[in-house]
């Protein structure tokens, strides 16, 4: 089984931002996503417990930097060429334009983009 990056559907699409997901990949969902720099995933999990993401990621940085903030407080920077695996209770900040393939379980990562969906359009994102 394998997907083209051009044929995974954008479920959502911002200035300089794309998020493309698809589901049925073994209980997990592959998703693709291209943010800008600046770009702060925490407004977009408020609400949600501890106001983090609860799904956990495992995946690859093809381009670019992003910092994870884990509820514990604690953080790293993931950037180009490392491969990681982020713990449910996280939020993000794009440190530069980025480009991220990840894995993820279907059922949270639903969960959590259904909110985040939600979110962008009560902020008019």
């Amino acid at each position: 089984m394998k997907i083209n990056k051009e044929d995974i559907p954008v479920i959502m699409q911002g200035p300089d931002s794309v998020i493309r997901k698809i589901t049925g990949f073994g209980g997990m969902a592959i998703a693709f996503n291209e943010m800008p720099k600046g770009f702060d995933f925490t407004p977009f999990l408020k609400g949600l417990k501890n106001d983090s993401c609860h799904c956990p990621h495992w995946g690859y940085i093809i381009q670019g930097a992003i910092r994870l903030i884990y509820d514990d407080k604690s953080e790293e920077v993931i950037k180009t060429g490392d491969a990681f695996y982020w713990p449910a209770g996280h939020t993000a900040i794009v440190e530069e334009d980025v480009k991220i393939l990840d894995f993820s379980p279907e059922k949270e990562f639903n969960e959590v983009m259904e909110h985040v969906g939600q979110k962008m359009a009560e902020l008019g994102k």
